[in-house]
């Protein structure tokens, strides 16, 4: 069984999206269609698509990255269980540590929520390190402060673009 909040408890929820592998756009703009469907999960928002450099190994191709925020009833775990789900059904394959993917889903914030467990850490902790994470966040919720940390507008003082483009 799924464990869900009270049906009146509706969660915010930013997830990250990223693909290198496999025709990225068509698979960050497919996931996004995805996770609109997921159950207990409405309006869906989501930013632009951008292109980043990889982080990790050398030698990948760059990446198709976005970020979507959604509402949802779904706990923590179940909703990390649904978007690993739609991982698996895009074929990823866990290799490499920051290696190349297919598609890469991450829970960025769950509400105002701090979560440390073996599965999870929210917010991600790297929230405030990757521009592509910052840069489309900023473009669908500007005013948003990370819980426990800083602003996104002083995260984002504080994190250069470097070669992030919007596509």
């Amino acid at each position: 069984m799924v464990e869900t909040a009270d049906s009146d408890d509706w969660i915010r929820c930013f997830i990250g999206l990223g693909s290198n592998l496999e025709h990225p756009v068509t698979q960050v703009a497919s996931a996004l269609l995805e996770l609109e469907r997921l159950p207990q999960c409405r309006n869906l928002i989501h930013s632009s698509l951008y292109r980043s450099d990889p982080v990790g190994p050398p030698g990948q191709p760059d990446y198709i990255n976005a970020v979507a925020c959604l509402e949802t009833t779904l706990q923590p775990l179940a909703l990390l269980d649904a978007m690993q789900a739609l991982e698996q059904q895009h074929q990823r394959v866990r290799i490499q540590h920051w290696g190349p993917r297919t598609l890469d889903l991450d829970l960025l914030l769950y509400g105002d929520q701090q979560i440390s467990n073996e599965r999870l850490t929210v917010p991600h902790p790297y929230i405030q390190e990757r521009s592509f994470v910052l840069y489309p966040l900023a473009e669908i919720a500007p005013q948003l402060s990370i819980p426990n940390q800083k602003s996104l507008a002083e995260c984002l003082k504080n994190c250069e673009k470097g070669t992030l483009e919007r596509i």
